[in-house]
């Protein structure tokens, strides 16, 4: 069996479910927290696996077993109104789900701008998982991303405009107005906490 048709039975019979229940998980957990104002939760097309599960890094397949190594057959997002919001609800996040791994995503350094975000790869939780399904197909994790309102705009149109399969790659000028965009939603969010934190502590 190829690993499209491994993939899609998976996405087909697993993943939307434990999607579902993960959903409901993580709204439970942040019930009645302050200034969240998303929880989403969804299994990756089988396209966009697809197009990973081919992805080469120095000329070699980037994955020599997609179906166990790629880590966000799930995916997981909570969008939160200001910057120190994320710090908050990333520890409550630990405090629920063993984290393989946890880092923050930045540009390569200082003088350029690009994705942000707060990411997290954590272990499914046992009763997450119907015991009736084929344990050959449950991933072992799933992928959360926290992110304020500005990193999540910015990140969802970027990918748009510069990731569908086919489409010419952004030439120089258009990258750099991408970067443009993405400096702007970076001040946005810093004005933004900042006079958050200035009111709060007004009171």
């Amino acid at each position: 069996m190829t690993v499209e048709a491994q993939y899609r039975a998976r996405y087909e019979t697993v993943l939307f479910p434990i999607a579902d229940k993960l959903a409901n998980l993580l709204q439970d957990i942040f019930a009645g927290q302050p200034r969240i104002d998303r929880i989403s939760t969804r299994p990756k097309s089988v396209e966009r696996f697809m197009g990973k599960a081919a992805a080469e890094k120095d000329g070699k397949a980037k994955y020599e077993d997609p179906l166990h190594q790629i880590q966000d057959q799930i995916g997981a997002r909570i969008i939160t109104f200001y910057k120190d919001d994320v710090h908050r609800i990333s520890e409550e996040v630990q405090r629920y789900f063993h984290a393989i791994e946890s880092k923050d995503m930045l540009p390569e350094n200082e003088w350029e701008f690009g994705y942000f975000g707060n990411h997290h790869i954590l272990m499914l939780q046992q009763d997450l998982i119907d015991p009736s399904f084929d344990k050959n197909l449950v991933p072992y994790c799933f992928e959360l991303q926290i992110k304020t309102l500005f990193q999540h705009a910015w990140s969802e149109a970027n990918h748009d405009l510069g990731y569908k399969p086919g489409q010419q790659p952004l030439a120089s000028d258009e990258l750099r107005q991408l970067a443009f965009t993405s400096a702007q939603a970076w001040g946005a969010d810093r004005v933004f906490n900042d006079l958050f934190v200035k009111r709060s502590a007004q009171h």
